[in-house]
């Protein structure tokens, strides 16, 4: 106990002027402490920073991202320290669901494109390979809608998108035709999926060679081989839906397109180096411009 901290328990009792002259303490230096220590403390930059950020990601983002976003402020925190803030403050970010894969049901009529991916090295630059998967989101009042995405292997970029209230083929088609239009691949991608219905009918397969476009398919009952793809999904839908579910379809199409743009462009990737998947492409970019092959 300190002999301000000894002062202040017995100044009820004692008068404080006469408790500093057996202290040998200056009044003025006394109640200059008392002050102080009735001033609120001012938080760091850094915890504001931290409590901004989490704030900023609608609670998406766990210690090791915080870290990385703070960092990138330039503050130089550890991801202990950002832990004790978000304690401190009861602050608790989305857990998405253990990935459990799942296999899809495939016809073992329809011949299925070898797994292209087995025993290759992962890609080194965007537009070589893409993955692709299908998944339900809820409806309110119940039911489900689809969403088909197409995933760059290389950069985690969502390439393109569709949803629909139904599970046709058009449904990944139009997915990979947006992609194709705006991406503009050389001949070569890769094209990878599992062996759904969708993939395998012949109107996707003409898209595909239309494009150049080499086709993949996960092994017949062998979930892990797109499991990139399916894995994705449990953190994505844990933060696109936090627990909730679609109105209807418009209203799910404008969520999905907004969480989309921002996982592009602002979502950070532990596989990234903490970057998020526009940022990769540009630096990967602007590496190649400067380390010619």
């Amino acid at each position: 106990m300190s002999v301000y901290q000894h002062i202040a328990q017995r100044q009820a009792q004692v008068p404080v002027r006469q408790l500093c002259h057996v202290l040998h303490v200056a009044p003025a230096a006394y109640y200059a402490w008392q002050r102080r220590r009735q001033m609120p403390a001012v938080e760091p930059a850094w915890q504001v920073a931290v409590r901004e950020a989490f704030a900023d990601h609608s609670q998406r983002y766990g210690t090791r991202r915080l870290r990385a976003e703070v960092q990138a402020q330039g503050h130089a925190v550890g991801r202990w320290r950002v832990r004790r803030v978000l304690k401190a403050h009861g602050l608790r970010a989305q857990q998405p669901r253990s990935f459990v894969p799942r296999t899809t049901d495939s016809d073992p009529a329809v011949r299925a494109a070898p797994n292209r991916l087995l025993g290759q090295p992962a890609p080194t630059a965007p537009n070589r390979v893409w993955v692709g998967d299908i998944t339900y989101l809820p409806r309110q009042g119940g039911g489900w809608l689809y969403l088909a995405v197409w995933l760059d292997r290389c950069s985690r970029k969502i390439v393109g998108w569709d949803v629909r209230d139904t599970m046709p083929e058009a449904l990944v088609s139009e997915a990979l035709r947006r992609a194709l239009a705006v991406r503009r691949p050389p001949a070569g991608l890769v094209v990878h999926s599992d062996q759904g219905s969708q993939y395998t009918a012949t109107r996707f397969k003409d898209l595909l060679a239309r494009n150049g476009a080499q086709q993949s398919m996960s092994r017949r009952g062998n979930c892990y081989d797109n499991a990139h793809a399916e894995s994705f999904w449990s953190r994505f839908k844990a933060e696109l839906l936090d627990g909730g579910h679609f109105p209807g379809l418009a209203e799910a199409k404008l969520e999905i397109s907004h969480h989309i743009a921002y996982y592009n462009a602002e979502r950070r990737h532990s596989a990234l180096g903490y970057q998020s998947p526009n940022h990769f492409e540009n630096q990967l970019k602007t590496t190649s411009q400067f380390c010619p092959a």
